[in-house]
This record gives C-alpha cells, sequence and structure tokens, in this order.
C-alpha cells in the first residue's frame, strides 16, 4: 500500500489531482512475466500441500495474483483462491496509519498452507497485519508474496518469504498498482513523476 498524498472524493474533478507524468517505465511486461512464472517455480520448489490457499489483497494485487496462479499449474500446485481487503484510516496523508481488515476472506482456512499475496511491501504494516490476521483462523503455515519490495519504506521489522522486485522509494503505478484509482491496467511497472516539485508521502 503506498500513499501519494489525500485521497479525492467522488465530486473532485481529475484537473484536481496533482500534475505528473508516468513516462519512466522500470519494469517490462517481459520481466514481469519472467519473474512471475520464476515465483511460482521457488514456492513449488518449497514443497506441495493438498491444502494450498492464496489470498490476494485487493486492490492492487489482482493482476499479479491471476499471473501468478496461471503458472501455478505447471509447476503443480493447486490453490484455492480468494481475497481480502485492507484499509488504513487516519489524515490520508501518511503510510503510517495503522491498516485493518475491512473485507475478511471466506474460504476455511484451518489446517491450511496460506500464501498471502500483495502488490507491493514498503512500511511493512499491512502484511503484518494480515499475516497476524489469517494466523487466529488456524493455518498450518502463513507465507507472502509481494510484486515489489521498497526497504528503504520499511517501519516494522517484516520481510515477505517470496518477492518479485527490489525498487527505489518511487512512486508506480501499473500491472495493478493505482494512482487515484487510474492506471492500474498498463502492463508495466512505471514510475509517477510528480511535475509540482512537490514530493509523494
Amino acid at each position: 500500500m503506498q500513499m501519494a498524498g489525500p485521497a479525492r472524493t467522488p465530486q473532485e474533478s481529475r484537473s484536481d489531482m496533482r500534475p505528473y507524468h508516468i513516462d519512466d517505465v522500470m519494469i517490462t511486461p517481459r520481466q514481469l512475466e519472467r519473474r512471475v512464472d520464476e515465483l511460482a517455480r521457488e514456492m513449488a520448489a518449497g514443497g506441495h500441500s493438498d491444502n494450498l490457499v492464496v489470498i490476494g489483497i485487493l486492490r492492487g494485487s489482482f493482476i499479479f495474483l491471476a499471473d501468478l496462479v496461471r503458472w501455478f499449474w505447471l509447476n503443480d500446485l493447486h490453490p484455492r483462491i480468494d481475497f481480502m481487503i485492507m484499509a488504513s484510516y487516519g489524515s490520508g496523508t501518511t503510510a503510517a496509519q495503522e491498516p485493518v481488515v475491512s473485507r475478511d476472506c471466506t474460504v476455511d482456512l484451518a489446517g491450511a498452507d496460506v500464501v498471502v499475496v500483495d502488490d507491493i511491501l514498503d512500511t511493512g504494516r499491512t502484511l503484518q497485519k494480515a499475516v497476524a490476521h489469517l494466523q487466529a483462523r488456524g493455518p498450518r503455515s502463513v507465507r507472502t508474496c509481494a510484486l515489489l519490495d521498497k526497504p528503504s519504506r520499511r517501519l516494522v521489522p517484516f520481510e515477505a518469504d517470496f518477492t518479485g522486485f527490489e525498487i527505489e522509494d518511487a512512486f508506480v503505478v501499473g500491472y495493478g498498482l493505482d494512482y487515484d484509482g487510474r492506471h492500474r491496467e498498463l502492463p508495466h511497472i512505471a514510475k509517477v513523476t510528480f511535475t509540482d516539485g512537490e514530493a509523494a508521502d
């Protein structure tokens, strides 16, 4: 979960957004495809489970998760799939807010081997909270997978079991990640450059 200033209300027009451009491609579609394939192989190498559950954290993970599980069958991994939503409340301008579960997964996790999939690991608070919440539901194991890792943003001592790419402290969009709900559809990861001279939160 990355933050870039306060969210707009539905009544605000697009002209209220900070001026920006997304011309800088950081990770190409081919690089994404190759790394997602590798991640599926890494997970399979860790052993197979007859009770595997993959839980995506919405909304940013949906494209990554879909591509990841499409590689699973080639590696003899056969998960049940569900989703949860984590939300942060507070001023809306800082990534240090405490996340809460606003929509829980519904699949039975008792005795399951769970893999939590998220788009980005920065402060660590979202995945840390999600793991603690899911562990209370009686799974055999809980592992985490993040497409992107921003270690320079970490506020809590948390590392994912599987990560796709380590990136600089930049605000990024594409491949499911958004800025104010836009640009999730991009087939690559691009850096958002704000042209008003102010840094992103």
